[in-house]
């Protein structure tokens, strides 16, 4: 990852977080956003020089410009993004979901990497050179009755089949767009959602545990770095052969 810069969204805690750490430890200069200031500033601080942070809404357009500005400014173009931010929303069903939450759900999963995708393309075409990560989910390949809500699978396959047409659109000018799939990952947000031990989603889980950050992390690096260099408008499944079934 040297020379190469990088911005991750939803960097404050989590997967997101890890991705930093990784990326940064493999010679990256990360730009860190968040709307947990106090979050990213802790963790930029802990990561040195090759970091810095931004608070962002990523809903917001003109903040992703804001971003981009200002990590070429700090680092050069940027040439890695991870679209990383993203929420659960409520868990309801479909006629009990107020079309607000959903609304917001898929704002901050779906409208989010299009906006983060429109902001970072003319800095990656001034590169010559770009890749794209776009966490998705495991609930982007299928429905999963129960748990999560409409609206949270509805915007995780907008997120792959987004990434697929970004891929068409831009591989001639050799930037590249992938989607990772996790299916269920020991983070905070899946920690509020069940439990420590996963709750219930143990039991579809062939590997009888639930993932660490880093290990989808280590499936990021791969995709941001040059060694996934001929793979582009994929799905990439992190989730202990759950799809599988």
């Amino acid at each position: 990852m040297d020379d190469k810069v990088a911005i991750i969204t939803g960097a404050g805690r989590g997967m997101g977080a890890s991705h930093a750490r990784r990326l940064i430890k493999e010679g990256a200069k990360v730009t860190l956003t968040d709307v947990n200031e106090t979050a990213i500033r802790e963790l930029a601080e802990e990561l040195g020089d090759n970091a810095r942070y931004t608070v962002q809404d990523v809903t917001k357009f003109d903040q992703w410009k804001r971003v981009v500005a200002e990590t070429e400014a700090a680092f050069g173009s940027v040439t890695v993004l991870v679209n990383n931010a993203g929420i659960l929303g409520p868990i309801a069903r479909t006629a009990d979901l107020d079309e607000e939450d959903y609304l917001r759900v898929c704002a901050i999963n779906q409208h989010s990497q299009f906006l983060g995708m429109k902001a970072v393309i003319p800095s990656m075409q001034r590169a010559g050179i770009g890749s794209i990560v776009n966490i998705s989910s495991l609930a982007g390949l299928r429905a999963n009755y129960g748990f999560p809500s409409l609206a949270y699978v509805a915007s995780k396959f907008a997120s792959r089949g987004m990434t697929k047409a970004a891929a068409q659109e831009y591989g001639r000018d050799n930037i590249r767009v992938n989607s990772v799939h996790p299916g269920f990952i020991n983070t905070p947000m899946m920690v509020e959602a069940t439990d420590e031990g996963g709750g219930d989603a143990l039991a579809q889980i062939f590997l009888g545990r639930l993932a660490e950050a880093d290990e989808v992390s280590s499936l990021v690096l791969f995709l941001a770095s040059d060694e996934s260099s001929y793979i582009t408008g994929a799905e990439h499944k992190i989730d202990a052969g759950m799809s599988a079934s």
